[in-house]
């Protein structure tokens, strides 16, 4: 079904589709902004406790709204959605169940940059939806420009995920030499 039909008649928990899509947008920037700086954190051994709880939240509310719109079939952003809730509950157990002790670190680690990056995946798909000049570099998603784009965030995530990974260490005989903080 295309989009424009939902839109004209289409109300989503009492809200307009566009006012629905507003917070849904407001909320993934939120989860992406505070993930850059969780990330960002995470390199520089810091936990940065305030910040992680709104990156998680927010990239999980992020998800949960996307099954809120309009659909008649699975579409891709469903699965991205899907995987990515899995993706968060595994970094929520690892940061607040498991306290990053022992292998948890590293998996917390993982799946917070792998959330982060599915988000960012999400952003550059619906950029290259939404912004008419992206929109124009590659109308099917399939062309050059875009595809380019993906490779670009993906190999970006991969190198941040590395950096975060030996980085961040948070055993207690070893913070001091690693330099964790817990901001």
């Amino acid at each position: 079904m295309a989009m424009t039909k939902y839109r004209r008649h289409s109300m989503v928990f009492g809200m307009s589709l566009a006012t629905y899509t507003l917070i849904h947008v407001v909320i993934s920037l939120l989860g992406i902004v505070s993930g850059l700086i969780v990330v960002l954190g995470l390199i520089n051994g810091k936990r940065l406790g305030g910040m992680t709880g709104v990156f998680l939240v927010a990239t999980v509310l992020t998800s949960v709204t996307g099954f809120g719109f309009p659909f008649d079939h699975l579409l891709p952003s469903h699965k991205v959605g899907m995987i990515s809730l899995v993706v968060l509950t595994i970094a929520l157990l690892a940061r607040y169940a498991f306290h990053l002790a022992g292998k948890w670190r590293s998996i917390y680690v993982i799946t917070a940059v792998m959330a982060l990056y599915l988000n960012v995946f999400v952003l550059v798909v619906q950029s290259f939806l939404k912004v008419p000049v992206l929109k124009a570099l590659a109308p099917k998603q399939t062309e050059p420009p875009f595809l380019i784009a993906q490779v670009m965030v993906l190999a970006l995530f991969v190198v941040l995920g590395i950096l975060a990974a030996k980085k961040f260490c948070v055993e207690p005989t070893k913070s001091a030499a690693c330099g964790v903080t817990d901001v």
